[in-house]
């Protein structure tokens, strides 16, 4: 082997060290790169952030109670009830009797009472013809006017003795009719502590009624949402013992509880629902279109059983950006928590974790087959 061809030779193994050499280290570089990176890159497909208008709907849950209830008591006591009409879940009309009590004293105080009306009315006649015939007699000047006088006090004593008994009979009549106690509106019977037999003290509450039987739904809603709830919004109320029932809102009271940050929605409840008071129920309630901040269905993902997407950032590095879903249909989710005009993962987020790299590859727009157009018929001949 010549000189110059040993010389050519080692120069090739050099210059071959040197290309196995740079590649094997670049390898080294790219791979510390890409772990720096996150890992290898995942391909997504992202969607941009948007503002909407959706047709909200907010759930709320509470307690089923009287739309307004009425408690009923005796008016007069020291009687002993003699019969009881009506019992829990009852519905009464107004007037209708609900508990008799002995009113057998009573009907002889005014039989008493009525007599001594009469005599009095007796003597204020009495007295009054008296009267008259004194006056007479004094014109004549047949009659002093001491005698006069006392005619005229006489007139006025049978007069007012007459007026007390009126007065005595009436407050007579008005014991024997409270003696019979009746329904003060019209409504549902829900508890009942009268029994017969049992004597009566003045204001001893013995039924306690749910006026005109409306019931409705003590909804509890999150301050955030309370400012898109209005009277006279519909809603679905469900209960998991009653069923479904459908009601409108009746009123939004202007407080919020400083403790649990809920306000408070009325929400009456249609008639003939078999909710009871006390149950447990929950209002779905359609509060209109809404502007709301939107993200594909398919971003929203959930990482320790909290709901969240992935931020797509510049350096096509991915964050997890935990959000609070406030409505949902199967393409569109309403969240609040991540800024309008950002950009998500969508197709394959379920594969990433914080701080993955991502290629985004570009929407893919699915295309609706034409239906097949039927083969052409061959020309008549």
């Amino acid at each position: 082997m010549s000189k110059t061809t040993r010389t050519a030779l080692h120069f090739g193994a050099v210059a071959l060290s040197a290309f196995l050499l740079a590649s094997c280290g670049g390898n080294g570089e790219e791979k510390k790169d890409e772990k720096a990176a996150g890992g290898s890159r995942q391909t997504v497909s992202a969607a941009t952030v948007v503002q909407t208008n959706l047709n909200r709907t907010v759930t709320a849950s509470g307690t089923v109670s009287a739309w307004e209830e009425v408690p009923v008591a005796a008016e007069t006591g020291g009687l002993t009830a003699v019969a009881r009409y009506v019992d829990e879940g009852s519905y009464v009309r107004q007037g209708q009797p609900l508990v008799q009590m002995n009113d057998v004293l009573l009907r002889a105080q005014l039989r008493q009472q009525q007599a001594q009306v009469q005599l009095a009315d007796a003597n204020a006649a009495r007295d009054a013809s008296a009267l008259d015939r004194a006056q007479q007699l004094k014109e004549r000047g047949f009659l002093s006017q001491a005698s006069l006088d006392t005619a005229l006090a006489n007139q006025r004593a049978s007069t007012a003795s007459l007026s007390a008994a009126r007065a005595a009979l009436s407050e007579t009549q008005t014991r024997l009719d409270q003696s019979t106690i009746r329904a003060p509106v019209s409504g549902l019977i829900i508890s009942r502590s009268v029994t017969k037999g049992q004597i009566i003290s003045a204001g001893t509450e013995l039924f306690r009624m749910v006026r005109d039987g409306r019931l409705e739904l003590d909804a509890q809603v999150p301050e955030t949402e309370l400012g898109l709830i209005r009277a006279g919004q519909s809603a679905t109320v469900t209960s998991s013992e009653a069923g479904q029932t459908t009601g409108s809102v009746r009123i939004v009271t202007p407080e919020v509880n400083a403790s649990t940050r809920l306000g408070l929605a009325r929400i009456s409840l249609a008639p003939g629902a078999q909710l009871r008071p006390g149950m447990f129920a929950r209002a779905d309630i359609a509060v209109g279109d809404q502007p709301a901040t939107t993200v594909p269905t398919g971003a929203v993902l959930y990482r320790e059983n909290k709901p969240g997407v992935f931020v797509v950032n510049g350096d096509s590095t991915v964050h997890f950006q935990p959000v609070t879903v406030l409505s949902r249909t199967d393409a569109q989710t309403a969240v609040s928590g991540v800024a309008v005009g950002a950009r998500v993962a969508v197709d394959g987020a379920g594969f990433l974790n914080e701080g993955d790299r991502v290629n985004v590859a570009p929407a893919v727009v699915r295309a609706v087959a034409a239906p097949a157009r039927p083969a052409a018929q061959p020309a008549a001949k």
